[in-house]
């Protein structure tokens, strides 16, 4: 079996096949991906995995992709751990906006840097990818063609990846510059020093991340609570591009907990408040309360503070 140029550092990128139709399209897509110099398949509910039709279409040079191919029953578990997915749409119009061209596509995967895992994501081939599934993307491709026709599944693969495989080739006598210095993996602080950044948020736990968000907005009412995943598209996207890293993930869902513990207090306090659960008394020994009363709380239990705190909280 033959190799594919080893000096490109290409293993850090999967082709992930959304429920693949035939097993002579996962074939042919196998021989695409290796003529370009990638090297690792991943396969989401394939209707046909028959080996002969798969190595038929794939020849001996890429047999080995398919020996090593990875097959999963869900597109969230098989995207799990990448850092950046990127999808592929023939589709234009609707929530289907903001779309890249396949080089600018590849000059994102090299400005990544191979310490970010990366899929390059590919719908069936009779409908292409769901909104559904391209809501796992942090960008999406599309690749034009002259007539309204789409490519096929192999032809798809063997654009995008020509690009990336261009992106990536060290021209002999030409320095490499980086596509995107501002997300360059490593950035110059001073003559002679550098540090590397750290690797992006995985899907999952990005994916963790955007179901606490949507369950605390859904609590204080700013989705919509007929259609919250259409509201929540938008903060994805915007999210999206930022690319944040985990520990930027492990914040924002810690200003998740706070919100809603906030909520949640609050809540109890004003139940408190409007039920009388506590005996709240006047202070008129010692002190002279101003106009608007002060509240003293004759209480020695653990929840004396929500108590005092309840007295300053308007009646509903």
């Amino acid at each position: 079996m033959s190799s594919p140029p080893a000096h490109l550092p290409l293993d850090h990128i999967t082709i992930v096949l959304q429920r693949p139709r035939y097993a002579e399209n996962i074939g042919s897509v196998a021989r695409a991906a290796w003529n370009m110099g990638l090297t690792r398949l991943t396969a989401v509910n394939p209707e046909n995995t028959d080996p002969e039709r798969m190595h038929r279409l794939a020849t001996r040079m890429a047999a080995g992709l398919l020996e090593r191919m990875a097959i999963f029953d869900s597109l969230a578990e098989a995207l799990a751990p990448f850092q950046y997915i990127i999808g592929t749409t023939a589709r234009l119009g609707g929530e289907r906006r903001q779309l890249i061209s396949p080089a600018e596509a590849a000059q994102t995967v090299r400005s990544l840097g191979p310490d970010n895992r990366i899929a390059l994501l590919f719908g069936p081939e009779d409908r292409g990818l769901s909104n559904e599934d391209l809501q796992f993307c942090q960008a999406t491709v599309h690749i034009p063609t002259a007539s309204a026709g789409s490519l096929n599944l192999a032809q798809a693969v063997l654009v995008l990846g020509y690009e990336i495989f261009q992106a990536h080739r060290v021209r002999s006598g030409a320095a490499e510059k980086p596509a995107d210095a501002g997300w360059s993996r490593t950035r110059s602080i001073e003559a002679g020093r550098s540090f590397r950044n750290p690797p992006l948020a995985t899907s999952s736990e990005l994916e963790g991340m955007y179901a606490h968000l949507q369950e605390v907005l859904q609590v204080m009412d700013f989705l919509d609570r007929e259609n919250p995943e259409h509201w929540m598209l938008s903060i994805r996207r915007f999210l999206s591009r930022v690319r944040l890293y985990s520990h930027e993930v492990r914040m924002i869902r810690g200003i998740c907990r706070q919100l809603k513990w906030f909520k949640n207090a609050k809540n109890n306090i004003l139940h408190w408040r409007k039920n009388r659960h506590c005996q709240i008394v006047q202070s008129s020994a010692n002190l002279n309360p101003p106009e608007t009363g002060d509240f003293f709380i004759k209480s020695a239990s653990a929840d004396s503070m929500i108590r005092f705190l309840a007295s300053f909280a308007p009646l509903r």
